[in-house]
């Protein structure tokens, strides 16, 4: 009898040992990952709004980001439902026809994320992708400051500190780019850094809003967080196609709505689109502390990137600022110390103001990835897709 009991202890330790030698495989490939997600969208959109010839139209990219995201998301519910239309069809009319107050909800946000979207192109097209890239860090402020304001939330000591290193860290390397301001517009006569810089400010703005209104609204919903993304994606192609219309719509009449699209441009839709999609998958394997250094580590890349493909010049006040705020959002994304946990951390907004949060639906998620094991994974409600 001991001896089997000892055989089953000995089987139970190498299955723990296994488990846990693939959590950490999982953990370094969320890692890479969130990584290539962060860096690649920015650097591919700035690529292919520096590129010579035909403009596409940054509205319509937005509405075709739209449309592939609730087709994936409504391919995904019906696989859930074992491919039966029946059964999908009457949970769409439930969830978003049914429940239409809880739908309404989403109208606002849906609203923020679409006008989000086209302010980062506007962002992008005009700011080096290194700037940008650090600059656009200040939606951690914003939805900080509008977490304690809104949520009543609390921050640790060490957080309001990373916030005040992370706003020095924006300033230095403003400062740096007002310096080279007057070479890069002789560079390039279509670029505007005031314009970019006023654009990614809004999108921040609008990130930390739209992420604690979430929040707000939804906690203790049911609904998945596919078809969360159907319901936001309805809105936001509506949303989309006014914005299109109010913007280019004389000149999509004109040359097409695919005008100037490229392989490069799928590209960018594609990975705006399925991009948020796949993080929101791995990031069940990614703890708070792996997300902020996944954050900084993507920084480093796009500056580095940035200096070969597009000649973008690193001085030491930009290194100093862009150092500044790397620690800062590795230190930000730290866990309260013992004596504050009692204090809900606003770490999930923060997550949230990138993406709609997952509220509740835990299963839906469960019939497609394997359970962690050993506290690698986050918790269901820290799930988000990146919008």
């Amino acid at each position: 009898m001991a001896v089997g009991n000892h055989s089953q202890a000995a089987e139970e330790k190498v299955a723990n040992r296994s488990q846990s030698e693939v959590n950490r495989r999982l953990k370094y490939i969320s890692l890479a990952v969130l990584v290539v997600q962060n860096a690649s969208l920015i650097l591919s959109i700035r690529y292919v709004r520096t590129l010579p010839g035909d403009r596409f139209f940054t509205t319509s990219a937005v509405v075709m980001a739209e449309v592939l995201k609730v087709l994936t998301c409504l391919l995904i519910i019906l696989l859930q439902k074992r491919f039966s239309v029946k059964e999908t069809v009457v949970l769409l009319v439930d969830s978003i026809l049914v429940q239409y107050k809880d739908t309404l909800k989403l109208a606002v946000p849906s609203l923020i994320y679409t006008l989000q979207n086209n302010l980062q192109y506007v962002a992008i097209s005009n700011l080096p992708a290194a700037t940008f890239q650090v600059t656009y860090q200040l939606k951690i402020l914003t939805t900080a400051l509008f977490s304690v304001m809104m949520l009543r939330k609390s921050l640790s000591k060490v957080q309001w500190v990373s916030l005040l290193l992370l706003f020095a860290g924006v300033a230095i390397v403003q400062v740096q780019q007002e310096g080279n301001k007057e070479a890069s517009v002789l560079n390039s006569s279509t670029q505007n850094y005031t314009v970019g810089l006023v654009a990614v400010v809004i999108s921040c703005l609008s990130s930390g809003f739209a992420g604690v209104y979430f929040e707000k609204i939804l906690k203790g919903s049911s609904a998945s967080v596919w078809m969360r993304n159907v319901q936001l994606g309805i809105f936001g192609m509506v949303l989309g196609m006014l914005g299109l219309w109010w913007n280019d719509g004389a000149a999509i009449a004109e040359h097409g709505f695919l005008f100037g699209y490229t392989g490069m441009v799928w590209c960018v839709i594609f990975n705006q689109a399925f991009g948020g999609l796949l993080v929101a998958v791995v990031v069940k394997y990614a703890d708070n502390i792996l997300k902020g250094f996944a954050t900084s580590f993507s920084i480093i890349v796009s500056t580095v990137t940035s200096i070969y493909l597009f000649g973008f010049h690193v001085d030491l006040l930009f290194t100093a600022g862009a150092g500044l705020v790397i620690g800062a959002v590795y230190m930000y994304s730290l866990p309260k110390a013992a004596g504050g946990s009692s204090s809900p951390s606003s770490s999930s907004s923060v997550a949230a103001s990138e993406a709609p949060p997952r509220t509740g639906g835990g299963e839906e998620m469960e019939a497609f990835l394997p359970k962690a094991q050993g506290g690698v994974a986050s918790p269901p409600s820290a799930v988000h897709i990146t919008y």
